[in-house]
């Protein structure tokens, strides 16, 4: 089996995140992660902090291992909920839309492990002057806020870039993803919309038969007028997006279309005019599996695979 320093540095016993995803990742999705060896992690999004609270309290109650909770800085309930990591005195928080820097030295006198997501070099050299612990580099194949860089080319610039451990995240779903990622000089991966069609995560089951059902070219970015693009499903949301961008409409009118769609899809349903944030692995994915098999799956595969390039380079010459 796999393991490498992330292992040590959150002790888990995989190094396999799950996405912190709004409307998705709660007590009970995060909870099961941390409990097959890897770190399930809630996500906060714009929830108020009492929100969170309930779910840190509740995911203590489900399993005695390390989870993390994900914060969107750009909430208005940002700095409430740093506050409840800190008094809660969680394992690790992940970060993204934005500066984790002012909080990082409060959340470390807690002992909470700060890894922030990044979609470029340049953010991640700015973030390793925090004194963080590791950095999330997420490739533009995965659902949700993307950025522009691919995971293959995002990764190893990243790595090169920082000292500190590197974590992919970016259309990765199964052991051939986990493998390119260690090769790519990554120690760990996440991943989200793989365990959105696991047994245990609580999302709407139109989600998950939308997400199976998919195919490779199914999924859409749209709002790169407001600064904060999103990858979804295609669907005729998505499409009213996508006409009013052609119509050069002024970007909060685009704002205001996606208030309130996210949890329209995730918890309600509403697979068409919803947001159903989703990866480009959404191609792969054909079953909806416990988190524990959809875990070992991933590490047994790419454990042989790995072993099998052993295999090829101790078998190659250079004669």
């Amino acid at each position: 089996m796999i393991k490498t320093r992330l292992c040590e540095i959150l002790g888990i016993e995989y190094p396999v995140l799950q996405g912190g995803m709004a409307w998705v990742s709660e007590a009970r999705l995060a909870s099961a992660v941390s409990e097959a060896g890897g770190l399930g992690i809630i996500g906060s999004g714009t929830a108020p902090a009492d929100w969170v609270r309930s779910e840190v309290r509740k995911t203590k109650e489900l399993t005695s291992k390390p989870f993390g909770v994900n914060v969107m800085l750009m909430s208005p309930f940002a700095e409430d909920v740093i506050k409840v990591i800190i008094e809660e005195k969680v394992a690790v928080v992940t970060t993204g839309a934005g500066n984790p820097g002012k909080y990082v030295p409060a959340l470390q006198e807690a002992g909470t492990k700060v890894i922030p997501v990044v979609s470029s070099v340049a953010l991640a050299k700015r973030l390793e002057r925090y004194h963080i612990d590791a950095i999330i580099a997420e490739g533009t194949e995965s659902g949700g806020h993307v950025g522009e860089l691919t995971t293959m080319t995002l990764v190893p610039q990243v790595v090169s870039a920082v000292k500190v451990p590197v974590i992919a995240a970016g259309g990765i779903g199964d052991g051939r993803g986990f493998a390119a990622a260690l090769a790519l000089g990554a120690v760990g991966v996440q991943m989200g919309t793989r365990f959105v069609c696991s047994a245990e995560c609580t999302v709407h089951p139109k989600v998950k038969e939308t997400i199976i059902k998919a195919k490779d070219r199914d999924t859409v970015v749209t709002g790169r007028p407001t600064g904060h693009p999103v990858r979804c499903i295609r669907n005729k949301l998505t499409r009213q997006f996508e006409e009013l961008e052609s119509q050069c409409v002024d970007p909060a009118e685009l704002e205001k279309l996606g208030v309130g769609k996210l949890r329209a899809a995730m918890q309600d349903g509403d697979v068409a005019y919803g947001s159903v944030m989703a990866g480009q692995i959404s191609g792969m994915v054909q079953e909806i599996k416990p988190v524990r098999d959809i875990i070992n799956d991933i590490v047994t595969e790419a454990s042989e695979i790995i072993r099998q390039m052993g295999s090829l380079v101790g078998e190659s010459s250079c004669e």
